[in-house]
């Protein structure tokens, strides 16, 4: 996030205000957990063909019942004398459904269901008229139930991802009940067995929460009108396609129906791979073998095909082994069969990406310096503009992360889902281009910049500015939001030791007194590739954790994305190295420039690569009242044979710990940066956090540095959730995680 006006503009906006309306306008008050729980959740989006509905999913919360329950929610995008604009229910939805997406034709629509047992693909009747669903019925009834469904573009077919037993006879219509009965059969025996040990013969047995077993993603097609099915992967032992934690199916079906795209990794060993690669298969052809159309030695992911049918995109990176390598943009031309990089010069992550309906343009959103706006490049690599791209800025709503890019056809509009650090994700319609934003001197002002003219260049470099209108569509938590008193997020640059240019972000306490002292919660980012930035999360939320009192404050340290693929590479085998001194540096400016900060009340907290972080901290500044360490890394050598990604370790530590044996600590960088090497120095009182079901960073890692304090007799409380992963999901867990850390912090800064 740049440097923003949103002071000047809401104090310009006020004074025109009458003086009673400014009087009579509620007292807002601090965020509690409870206002983050009773916060709706958007969830998948689709848009209809005609541009004018919206479907999307919202998820409530009820905190005493311990759910989470998902809706599908309709809405016409601009209200018109036929419809209110209001959202509702959709007619046909009951509780857990999910998968909107609207049929090419507009009349039907189908989404995911439990309602008949295990999820399934049901279809149902719509008018794009009044935005009336009915007659829901049910099209699959596979044993091993349906997920990712995706119409075929002629509206007759249906593909989706189901998880099966490869070695059962494929479920396919031809012997349907076979295939079908082997599944259910395999299923069932494993559910009433009483023993339930398992026996490994590969690796990458257990992943994120779950042990892998025997079963693995396939791809089906099924008849909308006969229902014949058909197991486009028979037999694969590879997931197709592999797994993702943004979720999402991974392929994409040919303007024509009669081609198929997807992701599949084939290398032997799932484990220290992330080579996957796009392939295409010829649907007309049931004995077609899928042909593979990238090239790139390192990950390839996200296809989708222009809706003219003559190329066909995704997103890719150049390294193999390296799951955060830059992630580019390429094309690849059906007819000449050739693949070029669209954006070779943009140094930065693609996060996803759109086309746009004429088959001119991609719309793509990626992360920049604390933001995730939306850029724009011509299929030929030019854009409009005549630069190498545009970014589409929405001056009356400034910076912001934005995702689940929808181009509307006819008037070149954008829906897209948008989040900011103290707004949860609302669907905006972006409108139509207006004059590209232009240098008006050597002092530039507009909404979310303000700075020089050289610093405005900079940011040119990355594509022109063009204005467009934006206007909210959702409302989901206008009321309550209105209630909370949020402070504004602010950002800094500072300068690391080596010169680097580095990025901070403060968030000052609700009814904020610049002429107080606060204590501050000094909040260290996972990944090591993320960011800070203008978003939002219920895992932690940055405003909530400012709520009780603290200044909040987050540096994007070297590791960080939204710089450019060599910060990112910075962290790279220097775990404890440049991360740090930029971490410390970063407060220290903070310190500096901001007089009303408590220096000597300053907790630091951090999770995954942040809980690493944490723990090394603990052993290399005493200048913390406290710590938290959530599913940090401890030991790099165990969590290396206790981890299920092991490419993420030999990437990161260069290698395997046995090629280190018998060289000195200094030059294994398995000991050089493991935490648990400097605890002689631990005196910080110390809340440990880690969930038993956390197969990314098991944990053991959370037991040994528990162990560790309490042998050293520094203050220090574990606290163990046995039915979390590496990230604490559920409503009441979650609730005890807010209560405990904070607690924690209270009990030794204030």
């Amino acid at each position: 996030m740049r440097k923003t006006t949103f002071a000047f503009l809401l104090l310009s906006a006020f004074t025109l205000l009458p003086f009673a309306t400014a009087q009579s306008a509620p007292a807002r008050r601090p965020m509690t957990f409870d206002d983050m729980m009773a916060m709706k959740r958007l969830g998948e989006t689709a848009v209809s063909p005609d541009g004018k509905w919206l479907a999307y999913s919202v998820t409530t919360v009820d905190l005493k019942q311990n759910t989470k329950t998902a809706e599908l929610w309709l809405q016409a995008i601009a209200p018109s004398s036929e419809t209110s604009g209001e959202p509702s229910k959709l007619a046909v939805g009951q509780p857990g459904d999910g998968g909107p997406q609207f049929a090419p034709e507009g009349r039907r629509i189908l989404f995911l269901s439990n309602r008949d047992g295990g999820q399934q693909v049901w279809l149902a009747d719509f008018d794009p008229v009044s935005g009336a669903t009915s007659n829901a019925k049910k099209l699959t009834a596979i044993a091993t139930e349906a997920d990712n469904a995706l119409w075929t573009p002629d509206g007759r077919s249906i593909v989706f991802t189901s998880a099966v037993y490869p070695d059962c006879a494929a479920i396919s219509t031809a012997d349907f009940d076979t295939g079908n009965k082997c599944n259910a059969d395999r299923d069932g025996a494993a559910a009433a067995s009483r023993v339930k040990a398992q026996i490994f013969t590969h690796l990458l047995y257990r992943h994120w929460n779950h042990y892998t077993g025997d079963k693995r993603s396939h791809l089906f097609l099924v008849s909308i009108d006969s229902g014949a099915l058909r197991d486009l992967t028979p037999n694969d032992p590879h997931d197709v396609p592999p797994f993702s934690i943004g979720g999402g199916g991974g392929f994409a079906i040919s303007p024509d129906s009669k081609e198929l795209a997807f992701t599949e990794n084939l290398d032997p060993e799932p484990a220290t791979s992330v080579s996957a690669k796009i392939f295409t298969l010829d649907l007309t052809n049931p004995a077609a073998k899928p042909i593979a159309v990238s090239n790139s030695l390192g990950g390839n992911f996200s296809p989708a095909y222009s809706p003219d049918g003559k190329y066909l995109a995704w997103r890719s990176e150049a390294r193999a082994g390296y799951e955060s390598d830059r992630f580019r943009l390429f094309l690849y031309d059906r007819a000449a069969k050739t693949v070029k990089d669209l954006l070779p010069k943009f140094d930065r992550w693609v996060e996803e990406f759109a086309w746009s309906t004429d088959s001119s343009r991609i719309l793509f959103v990626a992360s920049h310096e604390g933001s995730a706006p939306i850029f724009a490049i011509n299929r030929d690599g030019i854009a409009a503009n005549g630069l190498g791209l545009e970014r589409l800025e929405t001056p009356n709503q400034g910076s912001a992360e934005y995702s689940d890019l929808h181009p509307v056809p006819g008037n070149g509009d954008i829906l897209a889902a948008r989040m900011t650090v103290d707004t949860p994700s609302e669907v905006v319609r972006l409108g139509a281009y207006s004059e590209p934003i232009r240098n008006p001197g050597e002092m530039v002002v507009q909404t979310d910049f303000v700075g020089s003219k050289a610093e405005f260049q900079k940011l040119i470099a990355l594509g022109e500015p063009v204005n467009r209108t934006s206007v909210p569509v959702t409302h989901l938590n206008d009321a309550l939001l209105a209630q909370l008193d949020q402070e504004k997020m602010q950002s800094f640059w500072f300068t690391a030791t080596d010169g680097t240019k580095l990025q901070g972000f403060l968030i000052p306490p609700p009814g904020f007194d610049a002429s107080k002292k606060y204590p501050v919660k000094f909040l260290i980012h996972g990944g090591p590739q993320g960011a800070w930035g203008d978003s939002w999360s219920y895992r932690w939320n940055e405003e909530l954790f400012a709520a009780n009192g603290y200044v909040v404050v987050m540096i994007n340290p070297r590791g960080s994305t939204g710089y450019g693929q060599a910060i990112v590479d910075g962290v790279n085998g220097d775990w404890g190295g440049k991360p740090f001194t930029d971490l410390m540096t970063g407060l220290d400016y903070a310190e500096q420039h901001y007089p009303f900060i408590d220096t000597h009340r300053e907790c630091a907290l951090g999770a995954s690569y942040g809980g690493y972080m944490a723990n090394w901290v603990l052993g290399h500044t005493d200048r913390f009242k406290c710590i938290v360490s959530h599913d940090g890394m401890f030991n790099p050598e165990s969590a290396f044979g206790s981890t299920e990604e092991d490419w993420f370790n030999i990437w990161e530590f260069k290698g395997h710990p046995w090629d280190y044996y018998g060289k000195p600590d200094s030059e294994n960088p398995f000991r050089k940066w493991a935490p648990m090497m400097s605890a002689k120095n631990f005196k910080t009182p110390t809340l440990v956090i880690h969930g038993q079901l956390d197969y990314r960073l098991d944990v053991s890692e959370g037991f040994q540095l528990f162990d560790t304090l309490q042998l050293l007799k520094v203050p220090s409380k574990m606290l163990y959730f046995p039915d979390e992963g590496h990230w604490v999901l559920k409503p009441q867990n979650s609730q005890l995680w807010y209560k405990t850390v904070n607690d924690w912090v209270d009990q030794w800064t204030k």
